[in-house]
């Protein structure tokens, strides 16, 4: 008799599910709170869709179909009334990533290695550094997860390992995924309406430990994330690996005279470390001035590819050959003798403060603005602000900006551009006015996109676009590095 799934929420995740379930011959019944034409795959074309706009609606639906299993995508929130249903009801309920770990593990793949990543910010980087070192050393390696491609579309495919990024909504729901190696960059307070609580949402972080096979790696300043390691639930022998920017204690990776290196994964670490890359090895990606945030994804990334077992000389050729996801710190110009980063993805004030941290002083231009989400700024602008040389205010809504920048930066220029023809050309020309040769331009807008885009792709796109077009006025180099 067949067995049958109720897959909650339509979108990609869910799709991704449903796919994988049906191709095991599980009989699936998706149920979402609007309809939708659209479809991320084409095996799920026939199952069919139950819409319920009503919550408690949907949930009641769902358990009154009896399915042996519910699945829930991402989206679907932790007070969602589903959860409690099911357990009243008796019916499991497992997140996408419980379910293809339990897939995976019922499987020809059972005992492929998954290296899990999550933070509030980072965790995209981290993972594709990952990704480039494994291929570098020659194994067959997916980033999957949350950086795009379900990891229950994943499952069935070759790869030896996965490197995979997971979002708190992710960790939320998974039980029994068993990581050879796990890390939690950071943590900062996000998406608090899905989670509730600041405490719930780092709860949900510190999942990315639980059940750790070999090495749970952490930020060492970071007394948070570290007590997440010191409180999860390990497989015995799995070890504590530190990160730092400085020079690595033992257990450790860390930088010494623009190295990266291994205090953790060599033979006699009490006395000896290993030297991995080049801080320079990063310059081509993310320009001459990586930020403490980058070489932090950079240690991370290099410490879950040891834990794994490469070579050191993967390690050098991965981040070596690394390019950042777009609008990720990414370089995307040297023109008018001035580096221009797109950090777009930087819509909050966490990811802003990392992308201009570690800049020389008074090096930086910074674009900043958009939807401020009801965000204060005074603290940000305190910590940025002996890098800054100058700033452009961009957005519809420039006042909260504006106002903190003269009380917590007052000796720093600020120019305001408003939304007029072919304003973001006015952005990027202003930026040259501001600037001295050899300085950064950093998009890192501490805002949404949504006063003035569709999305933050679309905003770092027409600042590409703008800085392209003012490379070609001044002759300079302006392609997509």
């Amino acid at each position: 008799m067949n067995r049958s799934a109720a897959v909650i929420g339509w979108g990609k995740s869910g799709q991704g599910a449903a796919g994988a379930l049906l191709a095991r011959d599980w009989s699936v019944r998706a149920y979402a709170s609007r309809a939708t034409d659209s479809l991320s795959f084409d095996d799920v074309a026939g199952v069919p869709v139950h819409v319920e706009e009503d919550a408690n609606a949907l949930s009641a639906a769902v358990i009154d179909a009896r399915p042996d299993l519910v699945v829930v995508s991402p989206g679907i929130p932790a007070h969602h009334p589903i959860f409690s249903a099911c357990e009243q009801a008796g019916i499991d309920l497992w997140g996408e990533v419980e379910l293809a770990w339990r897939l995976q593990e019922e499987g020809p793949h059972a005992g492929r290695p998954w290296l899990t990543v999550t933070g509030t910010n980072g965790k995209t980087t981290t993972v594709g550094m990952l990704g480039q070192i494994l291929r570098a050393s020659g194994v067959k390696a997916e980033e999957v997860g949350n950086i795009g491609t379900p990891i229950t579309r994943a499952i069935d495919s070759d790869a030896e390992v996965f490197a995979v990024e997971l979002s708190s909504f992710q960790l939320h729901t998974a039980r029994t995924v068993r990581p050879l190696a796990s890390v939690c960059l950071n943590v900062d307070a996000d998406h608090l309406d899905w989670h509730g609580s600041v405490e719930a949402y780092a709860a949900d972080k510190a999942r990315v430990y639980e059940n750790t096979v070999r090495a749970c790696v952490y930020p060492a300043a970071d007394r948070r994330v570290e007590a997440m390691v010191e409180n999860a639930d390990v497989v015995e022998g799995a070890r504590a690996i530190g990160l730092t920017l400085g020079a690595p204690s033992v257990s450790q990776f860390g930088i010494v005279e623009g190295l990266l290196v291994d205090r953790a994964f060599v033979d006699d670490r009490a006395r000896h470390a290993l030297a991995l890359a080049h801080v320079s090895d990063l310059s081509e990606a993310f320009g001459p001035h990586p930020s403490p945030a980058v070489l932090s994804d950079a240690l991370a990334a290099a410490a879950m590819a040891r834990a794994y077992g490469v070579e050191p000389e993967a390690v050098e050729a991965g981040l070596r050959s690394f390019r950042p996801a777009g609008h990720r710190r990414a370089v995307v110009a040297r023109a008018a003798d001035l580096t221009w980063i797109d950090d777009s993805k930087a819509t909050n004030a966490h990811a802003a403060r990392a992308s201009l941290s570690g800049l020389p002083p008074r090096s930086a231009i910074w674009i900043v603005g958009g939807d401020a989400k009801g965000q204060d700024f005074t603290e940000l602008i305190s910590q940025v602000e002996p890098v800054l040389r100058g700033v452009v205010v961009i957005g519809a809504d420039r006042r909260a900006l504006v106002a903190a920048l003269a009380s917590g930066a007052p000796g720093v220029p600020v120019v305001e551009v408003d939304g007029h023809q072919d304003w973001m050309f006015s952005v990027v020309n202003e930026a040259v006015a501001l600037s001295r040769p050899g300085d950064t331009v950093v998009l890192a807008p501490a805002c949404a996109s949504w006063d003035q885009f569709d999305n933050y792709g679309q905003r770092g796109d027409v600042f590409a676009e703008a800085v392209h077009r003012l490379a070609a006025q001044w002759g300079s180099a302006g392609g997509d590095e």
